[in-house]
């Protein structure tokens, strides 16, 4: 499997931090907890808790993971953030932008590894460079790779003139979603925009791109839509085979698991950089001096199962291009 270098780390930091000097207190039990939209099962969540254990932080053994916070829900983040405080974590596992915001608004003390689309963009961080304050993680360049999809969802769908995205209501910016506009009108493509507010708005959100005559769909970067092991996943999947649209989203492991294409990092490997961040973090590194990290390897799957189940051929050229191709 081939997986392209797309974008630099910021301002040529290493890509392997050095190793802490100073490493994990014997005896010691170290307590880290999450506010996630993903379950505890998860692949992505496994994934993390696997780096922690190669660098010697074992659940179970000096590491305790605090429960509650999975698979949460917007309407529970400032009652599970203030009740993980509490806690009294040693490191929180946090995003996208309003579980880590709502964490930020219950403490400015406890470290905070998030992952959002943008952290400089929304507030979260002072800069890449130099974080600041009780919060760094990953920023996920969202604005930049949600074009680069709209281009990858125009190539696999030459003949499509009107093209709709889903767009999650409670974060998307109003200038993002006008430079897409422009992108797809100078390329002589009408661009439909529908807003989501909540998982279960998505099926009707569907229903009605497909009435306004959309014929490929740009699910945007949001966990609303492609945090895989997610619970609405299948009821996505199984409305866009329904509706007979072919469809790319923000993870790889999206098309694995029924989308005709996916194209970003790989979800579980932003878990397993996120586990090194906090590795950093146990062994005394303090939030403000860890700067933000930029994924740098991306990855193109596209599903002709999924494509052949909505009735639509994805061009050669972009199969052979493609860095893992499910047939």
């Amino acid at each position: 499997m081939r997986r392209r270098e797309f974008l630099g780390v910021l301002g040529g930091a290493a890509a392997i931090w050095p190793i802490a000097a100073q490493s994990q207190e014997a005896g010691r039990t170290y307590r880290v907890g999450f506010l996630i939209p993903s379950p505890r099962s998860s692949p992505p969540v496994a994934a993390f808790l696997d780096e922690l254990r190669i660098n010697g932080f074992i659940e179970g053994q000096n590491v305790e993971v605090l429960f509650g916070g999975f698979a949460v829900r917007d309407d529970q983040l400032a009652a599970l953030a203030a009740a993980l405080v509490k806690a009294a974590p040693d490191a929180i596992v946090a995003g996208p932008e309003l579980p880590l915001r709502a964490l930020q608004n219950a403490t400015r003390t406890v470290p905070l590894v998030g992952m959002s689309e943008d952290l400089v963009t929304e507030g979260l961080v002072a800069s890449l460079a130099r974080p600041g304050g009780n919060t760094t993680g990953i920023s996920l360049l969202s604005p930049e790779l949600n074009g680069k999809r709209q281009d990858i969802l125009i190539e696999a769908v030459p003949g499509a003139r009107r093209v709709a995205m889903m767009v999650d209501s409670n974060v998307t910016r109003p200038d993002h979603l006008q430079r897409l506009q422009y992108a797809a009108q100078s390329r002589g493509i009408e661009l439909l925009s529908f807003g989501v507010k909540a998982p279960e708005d998505t099926v009707a959100a569907l229903n009605a791109a497909k009435a306004a005559g959309a014929e490929a769909l740009n699910f945007l970067a949001s966990p609303l839509f492609s945090a895989p092991g997610s619970r609405s996943n299948q009821i996505v999947m199984d409305r866009l085979a329904a509706i007979r649209l072919p469809a790319i989203f923000q993870w790889p492991e999206m098309a694995e698991i029924g989308a005709v294409l996916g194209y970003g990092p790989r979800f579980t490997d932003v878990y397993h950089h996120r586990a090194r961040i906090v590795v950093r973090i146990l062994r005394g590194a303090k939030p403000a001096d860890i700067p933000v990290e930029q994924p740098t390897r991306f990855e193109l799957v596209i599903n002709l199962q999924a494509a052949k189940a909505v009735g639509h051929e994805v061009p050669a050229s972009l199969v052979l291009r493609a860095d893992k191709v499910i047939e």
